[in-house]
């Protein structure tokens, strides 16, 4: 059965969230499920975007200090997790759009601000100035100028909601990719055990070389690092993982974590945590839905956590 399923191997690359999308199926009955997918996608960043001036996102960020906005219910439910743990000020906020715009940090412009302009923005990322009104589901930003944005948790949400429609078509295998948030759906036809092989990236290396790999069953691979986007100023190297709690990146020997848990969301919430906790957190791995870890330092040195 898995080497007919290996031989039923059919993928699809698409564009969207900012980013390469490939999906893999295995099965021949399963080849329509991948542009149904790939609308899935289009439909969650057409209302979670902020990119684009319109999106249910933006709706409520343009209404900043002025009123509450009614979301859809995937939309609320989303901001509703994203403003949980940005609240547990670990390094994970979702209202730290200001600040990434005044650094710029991967984008044109890139500059080092001043400590007041840095100052100036801290005080509109605050996540508890976020009004969650869960019977008229609606969301309020108390200040003109605070934003949303749900890049460090939305592909992880996406992927998860993928593969509850993967699973309930009967999908028996497959791989979600939304650049480079991996999702593993099923058993492995590749290998007897079902285990899926998975690739932890070499920071010093173009994508896709390999540092580590790692066996595990269906799970979901998240990775934070600081190797592809930084600014070099006056000699210093500046990466674009901010610390909510200073306004500044966060100063670091590591240079990423890779993170494996049962959900995808999960996973980009605790690729965060680890990395600003800049060490294994203890008793992370007994957490529900926690897998294990690979910490990479910036020379080198590679820590697994329940690897």
């Amino acid at each position: 059965m898995a080497s007919e399923l290996m031989a039923q191997r059919h993928s699809m690359v698409h564009h969207a969230l900012g980013t390469k999308i490939v999906l893999t199926v295995y099965g021949d009955q399963y080849f329509p499920i991948l542009s149904k997918s790939m609308k899935l996608i289009d439909g969650y960043e057409d209302r979670l975007t902020v990119n684009r001036p319109v999106s249910e996102v933006m709706s409520v960020n343009q209404a900043a200090g002025k009123t509450p906005k009614l979301v859809s219910q995937s939309t609320y439910d989303l901001i509703k997790l994203a403003v949980h743990y940005s609240r547990e000020n670990f390094g994970f906020n979702a209202l730290i759009g200001p600040l990434v715009k005044l650094w710029k940090i991967g984008f044109s412009g890139a500059n080092v601000p001043s400590d007041a302009a840095i100052k100036d923005r801290l005080r509109l990322i605050d996540p508890y100035q976020v009004l969650l009104d869960d019977e008229n589901r609606t969301v309020y930003l108390e200040q003109s100028g605070m934003e949303l944005d749900l890049g460090g948790i939305a592909k992880g949400y996406i992927a998860d909601r993928l593969r509850d429609y993967w699973q309930s078509a009967g999908v028996p295998a497959g791989i979600i990719d939304l650049g480079g948030n991996l999702l593993f759906v099923g058993k492995s036809p590749r290998r007897p055990d079902g285990q899926w092989i998975i690739g932890v990236q070499d920071p010093q290396l173009k994508r896709g070389q390999n540092m580590e790999t790692v066996r595990q069953s269906a799970c979901s691979a998240v990775t934070s690092g600081i190797y592809e986007r930084f600014l070099v100023k006056n000699g210093k190297r500046y990466h674009h993982l901010l610390d909510p709690r200073t306004g500044y990146p966060l100063e670091t020997d590591l240079n990423s974590v890779t993170v494996f848990t049962d959900r995808s969301v999960l996973g980009e919430v605790e690729a965060k945590r680890l990395f600003f906790n800049e060490e294994p957190v203890a008793g992370w791995e007994e957490q529900p839905g926690n897998r294990g870890a690979v910490f990479i330092h910036n020379d080198e040195h590679i820590v697994n956590v329940n690897i």
